[in-house]
C-alpha cells in the first residue's frame, strides 16, 4: 500500500506546481488583471506622493503625513482587488466553462486548481506590498516590521476567504464580478480610502475596525508607528478568515 501512496502524492505535488505556474502565466497574460491589482495602487501611490500637502506631517495623524496613512490603505485596496474581483471571477468562470468538472478526471483534481489560485493571489499580494513600500518615497517605513507583515498576511487570508465565498455562490463569472464589486467599494471605504480612519466619526470608525480591511489597515498603521498590532485587530482578521473559509468550503460547487 505504501508503494501506491507515494507516487500519488508525487503526482499531486507535481500537478499543483504545474497548475500554479500555468495560473501565474494566465494571470499576467490577461493584462487587465495585473494592471488593476498591481498597477492601480502603485499609480495612486505615485500620484499621492506628488502632492506636497500629502507629505506634510499632521498633528491629527499623530505626526504622520497623509501619505504615511495611505500606504496601508493602498495595500489593502490591492488585496481587495485580488480577493474580491480577480479570484472569484476566475474560479466562477472555470466552473461555468466546465474546467473544474473536467479536472476531476485528471491527477490535478479541482482542489489543486483552487490551491493554485490561492498561491498565485497570495504571491501577487506580497509582490504588490513590496512594490508599494519600495516606491513610497517620503513615507515612514514600518518600524514594527514583523507586526506589519503579520497584518498583511492575515489581511490577505481573510479577504481571500471572503473571495472564495463569492466564488462559491456566484453562478457565473459575470455574477462573481458583480458580487465582488458590491463588496469591494464599501470595504475600501471603511479601510479609509476616501476618509482616513483618524478623521472618521466615531460610529464609522467603530464599523471600520469591525471590518476585515479596517482591522487590517489599523494593524498595519500601528506597526508603521512602531506599535505591535492590537490583538483585537489580529483576532478580527483571523475570525473572518476562519468563518468565511469554512463557509466557502461547505458551499463551493465544482460544477
Amino acid at each position: 500500500m505504501s508503494v501506491n501512496v507515494m507516487p500519488r502524492a508525487g503526482i499531486g505535488g507535481a500537478a499543483l506546481r504545474q497548475l500554479t505556474r500555468s495560473e501565474f502565466i494566465l494571470f499576467f497574460r490577461e493584462r487587465s488583471r495585473p494592471a488593476f491589482a498591481i498597477g492601480f495602487p502603485i499609480a495612486l501611490m505615485v500620484i499621492f506622493g506628488a502632492i506636497p500637502a500629502f507629505k506634510r506631517p499632521q498633528r491629527s495623524f499623530g505626526g504622520l503625513s497623509a501619505l504615511d496613512i495611505y500606504v496601508p490603505v493602498l495595500i489593502a485596496m490591492s488585496v481587495a482587488i485580488l480577493a474580491l474581483i480577480t479570484l472569484p471571477t476566475v474560479l466562477a468562470g472555470y466552473r461555468e466553462k466546465g474546467v473544474l468538472r473536467r479536472m476531476r478526471t485528471t491527477p490535478a483534481g479541482p482542489e489543486r486548481v483552487l490551491g493554485a489560485q490561492l498561491f498565485v493571489h497570495l504571491a501577487v499580494a506580497v509582490v504588490t506590498t513590496v512594490l508599494v513600500l519600495a516606491i513610497a518615497y517620503h513615507v515612514v517605513l514600518p518600524h514594527q516590521f514583523g507586526g506589519f507583515i503579520l497584518g498583511v498576511v492575515l489581511e490577505t487570508l481573510a479577504m481571500l476567504a471572503i473571495g472564495l465565498l463569492v466564488a462559491a455562490t456566484a453562478p457565473t463569472a459575470r455574477a462573481a464580478q458583480i458580487f465582488g464589486l458590491i463588496l469591494f467599494y464599501p470595504m475600501i471605504f471603511f479601510a479609509g480610502l476616501w476618509i482616513p480612519m483618524p478623521s472618521m466619526p466615531p460610529v464609522l470608525r467603530d464599523i471600520s475596525l469591525a471590518s476585515p480591511l479596517g482591522a487590517a489597515v489599523r494593524a498595519t498603521q500601528d506597526a508603521t508607528q512602531g506599535v505591535w498590532p492590537h490583538p483585537v485587530q489580529l483576532v478580527t482578521m483571523v475570525v473572518y478568515a476562519l468563518v468565511f473559509g469554512v463557509a466557502a468550503a461547505r458551499l463551493f460547487r465544482w460544477e
